[in-house]
């Protein structure tokens, strides 16, 4: 069960309008990395948890207050567009200033929201729940919330970067102090589970049912061969379970595969004129 306490968890107050950053500051919210995305990731993953314990509570502690970051967000935005001109554009643009705000904001925060937030990106792309990861296997899990976090943080530095309002930096400089801590946390998470489980996911997979001859070797499929100079290409495997190799010129195992023809009713170019083309020869008329 949620509450609802409807005191922000943080400031979220600009010092002036500016619905063009309104529209930047959409994608820390409903973009692939953004708010919406991290809260409901981790609660799926917290909801699917078979069992109570340490990494439940964690997830559902992350994800509650990733909800408690969107309403930030929200809040920020909706202030961000007081006073966005939404009248007549012919007489709002006679003022340069206007003018260049009119160039750059998004027109659906005034016909479509109100002059309020959205579950989109700072290009309109609507939020998908395809953004969000919640395999089951926490160690797989726990290395996406890793990326997300840092990902979401990168956003919110650069658009740390992109303002002079004091008020908006102040809020953008606690969440990314917390993306700090959620990154800490997911790490210490993986850390932990690897020491319990290995470093490969699932480890529950039985290694002889693998191609083993594989299993730790680096193919050089790329001009050049720095590569090889990698700690992922000599010595003991992460996983410690094997010795990693390079080989320079890999041969491939196989020889050029030949497809059957498809059926008539398919209706697919005929093998001849394929075989005519593949050899540079132009198809008889």
């Amino acid at each position: 069960m949620f509450f609802h306490r409807k005191e922000l968890q943080y400031h979220a107050k600009p010092e002036r309008p500016d619905p063009l950053f309104a529209k930047q500051l959409q994608e820390i919210l409903g973009g692939q990395f953004g708010e919406i995305s991290v809260a409901l990731q981790y609660l799926f993953q917290g909801w699917n948890v078979r069992g109570n314990g340490k990494y439940k509570d964690l997830l559902m502690d992350t994800g509650t207050e990733e909800l408690a970051h969107i309403e930030m967000l929200a809040t920020m935005i909706a202030r961000l567009l007081d006073g966005a001109p939404v009248g007549d554009l012919e007489e709002a643009a006679k003022d340069p200033v206007i003018a260049a705000i009119l160039g750059g904001m998004n027109p659906q925060h005034a016909i479509v929201s109100g002059l309020g937030a959205m579950p989109a990106d700072s290009v309109g792309n609507k939020w998908t729940a395809d953004y969000i990861i919640a395999s089951g296997n926490l160690l797989a899990d726990f290395r996406a919330n890793l990326n997300a976090e840092s990902q979401g943080r990168l956003q919110a530095v650069r658009l740390y970067e992109a303002t002079s309002d004091p008020g908006v930096k102040d809020m953008l400089s606690w969440l990314i102090a917390r993306d700090r801590m959620h990154q800490n946390q997911w790490i210490a998470a993986i850390k932990e589970l690897e020491a319990k489980e290995n470093v490969v996911v699932p480890s529950t997979f039985p290694k002889e049912l693998e191609k083993q001859e594989v299993s730790y070797t680096l193919f050089n499929l790329s001009q050049g061969n720095k590569s090889a100079t990698g700690r992922w290409a000599h010595g003991t495997s992460m996983d410690g379970l094997g010795t990693f190799n390079y080989v320079e010129n890999p041969v491939p195992c196989t020889k050029k595969p030949k497809l059957n023809p498809a059926p008539p009713y398919i209706h697919d170019t005929l093998p001849s004129v394929l075989r005519e083309n593949n050899g540079l020869i132009p198809p008889s008329l």
